[in-house]
């Protein structure tokens, strides 16, 4: 996305010197000499900043910063200010302005304020852009939500499988989404229209677990009053989906394996069988190779479940969908809890992404709960302490010009040429920067 700046000012020999600045530092800016002419560029999806001077005939910066807060309350200005007219600035940024330059002002002070709206105004269009499609994906896409490869990858595996039959082993850290990803399975298969049936294999009683299962006659066990259907007979022409499979005890795990190889079942307290139409989508947090290698695991049961399987990825290996899906998140709290959903701040949603969830989606839903419910100060609060994205580019961008001048033993032109960069180009970062050659030795 190609940005702009534009400069407006009423004298010709600061927007002449303003224009050669901001063409050395690579902004693209038109100049103009009337308020008017930049209002008439400015909309809502217009992705450049502005820079005014306060002062000018006519319609001043003033009037130009409250018409274009007017069209988009977020769009960044940037105020040129006299020496008398510092108070009028600071006012000004409690009605919205981004910032405010005083002159004289050092081109580099200038290069740097443009960059940083530049860097808020990118953020501000993507969370826009991400809030729109959260309302534009197929169903699958609205769960399965993101758009890194392994996301992608994924949902491509997820409607293939789906059209199957096939038995399916869903793997992946607590909280990534398996048990969407099992909804999803089914909901795209034929058997969509019939019974999902969930089974928390970790939280089924030990004693229990083969009634609850298979189902039981009236008589079978003290107090058995009467016959009773297990979850698996409920899930006729449906799926089962068996959550936390490694929970098991192994001596079920036998008889899970029979019920899953020959697709019947027999109650317990009966000898008749009952034949299954079912499908078996199995989930597991831990690593059943090395359960099956512990004794915790049968082998044959494993091999049993895992025709196909999904890998579901945790967050911090698609961190570029965490925006995304937080505003997707923050949109079904607001709609669970009857709220308001507010714009989430741009540099919010870019701080998120690099924060650590080990808890996942699920960590991060509850994070956009109290986001709704206004109960994450914490949220903000990180986000302001932060560096802002631009100054960590710029401090990448500096170590790794330290590096290359390091390695190059101090010579300037191994190092512009080690790094693609003009002569030129190297000089003015590193004054950007404040590299000396000396800095090499340090």
């Amino acid at each position: 996305m190609t940005q702009t700046v534009l400069f407006v000012d009423d004298e010709e020999e600061l927007r002449n010197a303003t224009n050669q600045t901001l063409m050395l530092a690579d902004l693209p800016a038109k100049v103009l000499d009337r308020a008017e002419l930049a209002l008439a560029q400015i909309s809502r999806g217009f992705d450049g900043v502005l820079v005014t001077d306060i002062r000018m005939p006519g319609n001043d910066g003033l009037w130009l910063m409250r018409k274009v807060l007017e069209i988009d309350p977020e769009f960044p200005v940037i105020l040129v200010t006299g020496h008398g007219d510092v108070n009028l600035a600071v006012q000004s940024m409690r009605e919205g302005a981004y910032d405010f330059i005083e002159k004289p002002f050092a081109p580099s002070r200038l290069v740097t304020t443009i960059q940083r709206a530049l860097e808020k105004r990118r953020l501000t269009i993507e969370n826009r852009a991400l809030k729109r499609e959260v309302g534009g994906r197929d169903k699958l896409e609205a769960r399965l939500i993101g758009r890194s490869d392994a996301m992608v990858a994924l949902r491509k595996e997820v409607r293939t499988i789906a059209a199957t039959d096939a038995d399916v082993l869903i793997t992946g850290d607590t909280g990534v989404g398996k048990d969407v990803t099992a909804h999803a399975l089914h909901d795209l298969s034929s058997r969509g229209p019939h019974p999902f049936v969930h089974i928390n294999c970790a939280a089924l009683p030990v004693d229990l677990v083969e009634s609850e299962l298979f189902g039981h006659e009236a008589g079978a066990f003290p107090g058995a009053m009467r016959a009773r259907f297990g979850k698996f007979e409920f899930a006729r022409q449906g799926t089962v989906f068996l959550d936390e499979i490694d929970s098991l005890p192994v001596t079920v795990q036998a008889k899970l394996l029979h019920a899953i190889q020959e697709r019947q079942i027999t109650r317990l307290g009966a000898n008749d069988p009952v034949a299954l139409d079912i499908r078996i989508i199995a989930a597991a947090k831990t690593d059943l190779d090395v359960a099956v290698a512990a004794g915790d695991f049968r082998a044959d049961l494993l091999y049993r479940l895992n025709v196909v399987t999904l890998n579901v990825p945790p967050l911090n290996a698609r961190r570029d969908d965490i925006p995304s899906l937080f505003l997707n998140l923050a949109a079904q709290a607001a709609a669970r809890y009857s709220k308001q959903l507010s714009d989430v701040p741009a540099d919010v949603l870019a701080q998120m992404a690099t924060r650590d969830w080990p808890g996942n989606v699920r960590e991060l839903r509850n994070a956009a709960d109290r986001f709704v419910l206004g109960l994450e100060p914490a949220i903000a609060a990180s986000a302001q302490s932060a560096s802002s994205l631009a100054d960590q580019i710029a401090a990448h961008e500096k170590s790794l010009i330290l590096a290359a001048l390091t390695s190059q033993n101090g010579s300037l032109k191994q190092t512009y040429e080690a790094l693609g960069l003009s002569r030129k180009a190297l000089y003015e970062k590193m004054q950007k920067h404040g590299i000396t050659k000396t800095d090499a030795d340090a």
